[in-house]
């Protein structure tokens, strides 16, 4: 990599991220000043040059979803009138991504609006992390990625049943709900004969954040059960899940997801669960800033920094994306059969 011709940015939602993706890239992270004015109003002022060259700008848009957005449009704009060369946006986690569609009459589709902000302030190309919906994509007239985290999952799930000691025959996968099985197959690839099989939740929403679980399709009666989502909002709905597969017989219950949000009550239905020893462990990445107050005993954050890393390297220096996940792939599928000899 020319580390003079590439510049990595990260504003205030995704600070601890950008210095993770840069330490891996072994440069340092470009300055700005982000300034907050007491009327509201954002001023994002660059600090380095970016006159002719690439730019990657990370910011996770969660809490506070608006304000993150705003700074990053702002950011965008600066950057283009800097005379950036080509501007690249990482949001490794993309708020309004679940109004993807109108549920309801006479409602917006917020996905789409934030995609054609983001195209009208300049941004060249967009790159998300575990988008909600991968239909989103098409919101977009731009070049777009969505990088999964499948493999990062995986390997830390083969990691949990090498140092638990679990039988492959006693750990199986669960989706919390039929519509997000592709991403329960996508982690299947990568785990493969380290579990046993997959259960899927059967769940309705009467309404947002609210769900009901309406039973459990699979065997999981004394299996261990890995629960694999996109997010974790204020935990009910996953919660319930996990509720569900217990009082169906599972024996342990690991929840994992890629973007950890902890909104509302989240903290306090997570400890509870826990205590009543219906959850063993919770894991997140870091694709979101979890503040110290919103977590607890028995969470694991594991950082997707290396994915989004390799995944920049390659594609500054134009190389295929999927050699990256092939990469990934191969080293897992070996320690996968490295375990499994272990087990005879």
């Amino acid at each position: 990599m020319e580390k003079d011709n590439i510049k990595i940015f990260g504003l205030s939602a995704s600070k601890e991220l950008t210095d993770k993706i840069c330490k891996v890239l072994g440069v340092e992270p470009a300055k700005l000043n982000t300034k907050r004015f007491m009327d509201g109003e954002t001023l994002v002022e660059l600090v380095d040059s970016v006159r002719g060259q690439e730019v990657y700008v990370i910011q996770a848009t969660n809490t506070p979803v608006n304000d993150n957005y705003m700074e990053l449009l702002i950011a965008v704009d600066a950057f283009k009138r800097a005379s950036a060369g080509k501007i690249n946006v990482v949001i490794p986690y993309y708020g309004y991504a679940r109004q993807d569609r109108k549920a309801k009459g006479r409602q917006p589709i917020t996905a789409r609006l934030m995609a054609n902000l983001l195209e009208t302030a300049g941004v060249d190309r967009i790159i998300t992390v575990d988008i909600h919906s991968a239909q989103a994509m098409g919101f977009f007239n731009i070049p777009m990625d969505n990088f999964s985290t499948a493999q990062t999952v995986a390997s830390e799930i083969i990691d949990t049943i090498i140092e638990e000691q679990y039988l492959p025959s006693e750990c199986i996968l669960v989706s919390p709900d039929h519509g997000g099985l592709n991403r329960v197959h996508g982690v299947a690839e990568y785990t493969r004969a380290t579990i046993s099989g997959i259960a899927v939740i059967a769940k309705r929403r009467p309404e947002p954040n609210k769900s009901e679980v309406e039973f459990v399709l699979g065997d999981i009666e004394n299996k261990i059960c890995f629960i694999v989502d996109d997010m974790i909002d204020t935990g009910g709905t996953i919660i319930n899940g996990a509720r569900a597969l217990k009082k169906a017989g599972a024996k342990e219950i690991y929840i994992i997801a890629c973007h950890g949000l902890f909104n509302g009550d989240a903290k306090a239905k997570m400890c509870q669960a826990i205590e009543e020893k219906i959850v063993k462990r919770v894991i997140v990445t870091d694709t979101v800033e979890i503040p110290e107050e919103r977590r607890f005993k028995e969470l694991k954050i594991i950082t997707v920094s290396n994915l989004i890393a390799n995944m920049i390297l390659s594609s500054y220096e134009k190389e295929s994306l999927t050699n990256v996940y092939n990469d990934f792939k191969n080293s897992i599928i070996k320690r996968v059969e490295k375990h499994l000899k272990g087990c005879k």
